[in-house]
């Protein structure tokens, strides 16, 4: 790939990160707090919203080894379904057949500073990955970097979306779509 064209990906990902990053912050923000904590649904919505972070985190990474989680990191709560076996991942998410446990709430405030790290994030760590690497860096994600990186963008899309339509069902709130890094509408 030319310098050129690598420089034209890496704006694209970095942009797509901020305008998924930019949804999940309105969906947070606009959440009211009894729907934030309520055990209505199965996974609740701070749960959701620090488990996109988490993972959001972490693929930003070369490599799982080099990836300390986030200082207030509970563990036991980011992987929601709980439904792997895979060896790489048992010692870390202390699987297989353990229920995730609901653990004590962020509150919205703690999740928004979670948030602003990882926006902060995205340009140095987009810039310091290997997209041409036939490697994700993580051994349970079996794809190249570059496409490993839209995989964590469509992750963080797909929670965000699943919070917009709670957000929407819930209390009648919708969410601006963000087409780019700083580009509404």
């Amino acid at each position: 790939m030319s310098a050129d064209h690598e420089a034209i990906l890496r704006s694209a990902i970095k942009g797509q990160y901020h305008a998924a990053l930019a949804m999940l912050r309105e969906a947070i923000e606009r959440c009211p707090d009894d729907l934030w904590v309520s055990d209505a649904f199965a996974n609740r919505t701070w749960r959701m919203a620090y488990h996109t972070l988490y993972y959001t985190h972490l693929y930003l990474h070369p490599r799982f080894e080099d990836f300390h989680p986030w200082a207030h990191h509970q563990t036991r709560i980011q992987n929601m379904d709980d439904d792997s076996s895979e060896p790489e991942l048992e010692r870390y998410f202390e699987l297989p057949h353990r229920p995730p446990q609901t653990g004590k709430p962020y509150t919205k405030a703690e999740v928004l500073a979670y948030w602003r790290i990882c926006d902060a994030m995205v340009d140095r760590m987009v810039d310091a990955l290997d997209l041409a690497s036939a490697e994700s860096g993580f051994p349970w994600a079996r794809v190249p970097k570059a496409e490993h990186q839209f995989m964590n963008i469509r992750h963080i899309q797909h929670h965000t979306a699943q919070l917009a339509d709670r957000l929407r069902n819930t209390a009648g709130l919708g969410l601006s779509w963000v087409r780019t890094a700083n580009a509404a509408g």
